[in-house]
Order: structure tokens, then sequence, then C-alpha cells
């Protein structure tokens, strides 16, 4: 199996038609035991958690289309603090040891294999689809020697990324053009308010109620255009919306009809895919009705990662068949948080907004990276 697959060797990987069979070495350095294979599909924060949660209770396997993962909720700051730009990336063999990673793209799934991009083929006795949202990190070098910067889109991203830029490089030409009446949409009125207040503080020039052509390009000049017929002159721009959603790969496979019409899988209330008894799904691509956050992600793989322990745990102790109790997941609010430069944020809590220096204190100090690291041991 797997023929062509690159593999970071932190353990053999078998073929897909191989029985299944390791040891579980205990704290006496000895145990064997029958393990079955979990594959985990798409190494973004949720789909670590599981894999690492898992790698000492089954035959774990992970299969990203990198050898790392970025950390979202950090890359935007990357592109103008580098310096932690290494902290913002986490090699998955660094808290991978007892799995195996499979460097390639998943394009389908049978009943009882992933297909992968490069052809190999990895068996599964248990699934976990974690392809959520795609995410680019943005590039630094063209924007620290550009003197005008374009940002399309006033979410969460854009916003930051257009105060950091704004706080880093005062001397900079930035203009935010986003499609929404107002900025931060998903959040209330007052947050979004704060932050455009905060953004035209600092010479930001934001435009509301008007797109960029994502599928033209500016001219020779460096020229675009909006819907209202306004001309931008930029350097360099970054978009910051429509990040697509990782299901595409599902859309002919055996889980195609468990997509509903935005493309996310359909689950219970285990974050078991509907009708399967053996998949599960986390993330960006469950259709949960909730905020898509990477503090929810990872109370999804954490349900995710008990509920397939106490399966496997059933099924080793001879249990196979029998009823299992399974954990519930219980959709939430998670506290909305965006960072205004260095100092700053605004943040939406269930009964208030906030904004300056206190929210800051939380979200802006390393942008929960050290938190994200050791939830990962690295």
């Amino acid at each position: 199996m797997e023929a062509g697959n690159q593999l970071v060797p932190t353990a053999p990987i078998r073929s897909a038609s191989e029985p299944i069979l390791c040891t579980r070495v205990d704290s006496s350095g000895s145990g064997s035991g029958r393990w079955k294979r979990v594959v985990v599909v798409g190494g973004g924060i949720s789909g670590s958690i599981v894999a690492k949660y898992l790698q000492f209770h089954a035959d774990v396997v992970l299969i990203d289309q990198k050898e790392y993962f970025e950390i979202p909720w950090a890359t935007m700051r990357t592109t103008v603090e580098p310096a932690i730009a290494d902290k913002a990336v986490i090699n998955h063999a660094d808290y991978l040891v007892n799995g195996n990673l499979v460097v390639a793209s998943a394009v389908g799934v049978t009943e009882t294999e992933v297909v992968t991009s490069d052809g190999g083929r990895v068996g599964y006795d248990y699934l976990v689809v974690a392809t959520g949202h795609s995410y680019s990190s943005p590039a630094n070098l063209k924007m620290r020697s550009s003197s005008s910067v374009l940002i399309i889109g006033g979410g969460p991203s854009g916003v930051e990324l257009a105060s950091d830029i704004a706080s880093n490089y005062p001397e900079k030409k930035v203009t935010l053009v986003h499609s929404g009446s107002r900025l931060l949409g998903f959040i209330g009125c007052k947050a979004g308010n704060k932050a455009l207040e905060w953004l035209r503080s600092k010479n930001v020039d934001v435009l509301l109620e008007q797109t960029i052509d994502l599928n033209s390009l500016p001219d020779s000049n460096g020229i675009y255009i909006t819907s209202a017929g306004e001309a931008i002159a930029a350097d360099v721009h970054f978009v910051c919306v429509n990040n697509p959603l990782g299901s595409k790969w599902l859309q002919e496979s055996v889980l195609s009809d468990r997509l509903d019409k935005r493309g996310q899988l359909m689950v219970d209330e285990h974050l078991r895919v509907k009708g399967r008894s053996n998949i599960f799904a986390v993330g960006d691509i469950v259709d949960i009705h909730e905020r898509k956050q990477g503090i929810l992600a990872q109370r999804h793989a954490a349900i995710v990662a008990k509920n397939l322990k106490a399966m496997l745990k059933g099924e080793l102790a001879g249990k196979e068949g029998k009823e299992v109790k399974l954990g519930k997941y219980k959709p939430s609010v998670a506290i909305a948080m965006v960072s205004l430069g260095k100092k700053d944020a605004v943040a939406q809590l269930p009964f208030t907004t906030m904004s300056g220096f206190l929210p800051g204190l939380i979200k802006t100090r390393e942008v929960f990276l050290r938190k994200t690291r050791k939830l990962l041991s690295v």
C-alpha cells in the first residue's frame, strides 16, 4: 500500500490489505494486542488533536498535504512579525510520535479505504474527516517591500491583517474593501463599529458595500477597480474571503449523499457522519450550526477522540457489536475576539462587547500560540 506516498517514518505502515497487528507498549515496556486502524484526513488543528490523542490507542495514520500545519489564527500576524512565524508552524512529526503520516491529498473514500492523490490506498477501520477550510499564508516579503496594500474582506482575518500592517508600517497606504455594510458581520454591530473606528483612526481606507472581481487581475499600473467604479492603486493584495471548504474530494465518494448543499458533512450528536457507525467528522466541515472557530474545532476533536477511545476499548475487551456509550457534542457560542494591532482588540462576549487594551492583553500576546502548542505538547 501507499507505494509512492511520502511517509514521515514515525512507525512502519503496512499495506491496506495486510492484517493490522500492532504491539501496545505499556508502562513496563511490554504487552500486546490487535489494534484497529484510525485514519485521519486533514492535519489542521482538529485533525492533529485527534491523531495525537489516539496514537497510543490505535494504528493511527494521518493524511495531510504537508508535513506541518500552520496555526490559522496566527498566519496574518506572521505577515508583519516574521519572528513568530516559526511558532505558528507545527511539524506533524513533533507530536505524532507513534503514528504515521502520509503526505498527499485525499481524493476519494470507499467503504474501506481512502484514496490519495498519488494513487495510494489507505485502509481504515475508523475514519475521521477533518478537511475544513483551506487557508493561505500572506506573502510577507512582498508586503514589506510595498508602499500600498489592498485587503479584500472585512471579516476577522481581513481586519486583523489591516490592523497589523497599519500598526507596524504606518507609512504604508492600506485599503480594505468589504462587501458588507459593516465589518465583522459574524458578530454584533457594536464590535464591527469599534473595529471600523479603530482602523480609520490608523488611516486605513475602508470601503464598505463594494467588491473586487477576484477573477480579474489589476492592470499594469497595479490599479484595482471596485464594483462601485473606484480605482485603488496597490502594490500587493491579500484575499481574506471565500476560503474554500475542503469537501470537494468527497463529492464522488461513498459520503457524497452525506454532504449538505453547502458541502458540509452532516453529523449526529456524537459527531459521526449520519448513517455511518465508523466515520466521524470534525472542524469546519461539519454541518453544526455554530461559528467556524478554532476553539470549537478543538472541542470537536476532544469529543471524537474520547468516543473513538471508548469504541476501541470496547472492541479490545471483546464487546464488538455491543452498544458503547458515546459522548455528545453540544453546539456552543465561543467568545469572538479580533485583535487590532499589537495592543488592542475587540471582543464579543455573551452579554457585552469590549474593545481596547483589556481584550488585547488576552488576544494579541502571541495570538494564543503558546496555548495551542501546549495542547499538542510541542
